[in-house]
């Protein structure tokens, strides 16, 4: 992980400046923004291969900025939220957010999830270029980490979004469950409390199937059980 750089978007200088330090001692380069503005401008410069950006800032607010920058492209975003707000977490998947971590937190844990962000990251870009994965009308191409339809439309999906997908074409018509799509698409294991794999499995179906409940279906969902991708997965 040594060289990657990570731009840490925090209105409290304390944190900030600890963060900063725990991380360059683990080999990274950092750079910090204390809000939106100071953000631009640091990508202005140059881009890191990582965000961590705070929920709550002055002016605009975290979501908003998440938003924006998932706009631009597939920059990995880890968002701090509030402790117990579970509206907040919700609503930064919701946005873009490849992951989440409450405040307050162990610096390892902040640690684990960005070398697990950036690990995902690693991975798909030695994908063969023989991986591409048809479905439902549908291309995933694993090499290019993108989605077309039979007509060459693109389908815009977030890091954890396509992760996930993938899960699903390399397993599919078999149960798999929130823990395994969980330790797979980000490296830890569920609480009993975590749903972010439903809303993810709930964008997914949106962006994949559109408003159809039928096709919807594809994604199934298992009682006590988790999900299971009931379509045909071909290899071309």
């Amino acid at each position: 992980m040594a060289e990657r750089t990570i731009l840490i978007v925090e209105d409290d200088r304390e944190i900030r400046s600890l963060l900063a330090d725990f991380l360059g001692r683990e080999g990274f380069k950092t750079t910090c923004a204390a809000d939106g503005a100071a953000m631009d401008k640091a990508l202005d410069h140059a881009r890191p291969d990582l965000v961590v950006l705070d929920i709550m800032l002055p002016g605009e607010d975290g979501l908003s900025i998440c938003r924006r920058l998932r706009a631009k492209g597939n920059l990995p975003i880890l968002m701090l939220t509030a402790r117990g707000e579970d509206v907040d977490r919700i609503i930064g998947l919701e946005v873009g957010a490849d992951d989440y971590l409450p405040k307050p937190f162990n610096p390892r844990e902040l640690l684990a999830r960005i070398r697990a962000i950036l690990r995902r990251v690693d991975s798909a870009g030695v994908k063969e270029a023989k991986s591409r994965l048809a479905f439902c009308a549908l291309l995933a191409d694993l090499n290019s980490r993108s989605v077309v339809t039979a007509g060459g439309a693109s389908i815009d999906l977030t890091s954890a979004e396509f992760d996930l997908l993938v899960c699903f074409l390399e397993r599919p018509k078999r149960v798999l469950s929130r823990d395994q799509l969980l330790d797979w698409t980000r490296g830890r294991s569920a609480d009993p409390f975590d749903r972010t794999i439903d809303v993810s499995v709930s964008r997914l179906r949106r962006k994949l199937f559109g408003a159809d409940p039928a096709a919807r279906q594809i994604i199934k969902t298992v009682r006590n059980g988790g999900y299971l991708f009931a379509a045909d997965v071909q290899a071309i």
